[in-house]
């Protein structure tokens, strides 16, 4: 990206990027990646890269961030799924080959994956 000079460029990129905030301010799904150092050194990252790009994919509208450590750090990468009008569901061990049924069950068919819920 060209470095912003004027107020002008800003207000450009202010207009280019408007939809994809008005996607994460209004989605209905809220996914949170444990981003402590237990899920950093767990492969937090590498799973929410997966998850960015499943949700892509399938093109789903999702507000993905990070989250601190919840304390429990052996079932690390730890996921949290909050949909509105739906309990918060935290997942444990979420590596990024298990994203794709996460998105495919939890989301696209509203069932949770049960023997990977925490809590």
């Amino acid at each position: 990206m060209p470095k912003m000079q004027t107020p002008a460029d800003l207000d450009r990129r202010r207009e280019e990027v408007a939809p994809q905030l008005l996607i994460r301010l209004e989605a209905p799904t809220t996914i949170r990646v444990g981003m402590g150092a237990c899920g950093i050194a767990a492969g937090a990252r590498d799973s929410m890269r997966a998850i960015l790009a499943e949700l892509s994919r399938r093109k789903l509208a999702a507000h993905v961030t990070v989250m601190d450590c919840i304390g429990a750090c052996a079932k690390e990468p730890i996921v949290q799924i909050e949909q509105t009008g739906q309990p918060i569901v935290i997942y444990g061990n979420v590596e990024p080959d298990r994203v794709s049924r996460l998105i495919e069950e939890h989301l696209v068919k509203g069932q949770p994956v049960t023997e990977w819920i925490l809590g």
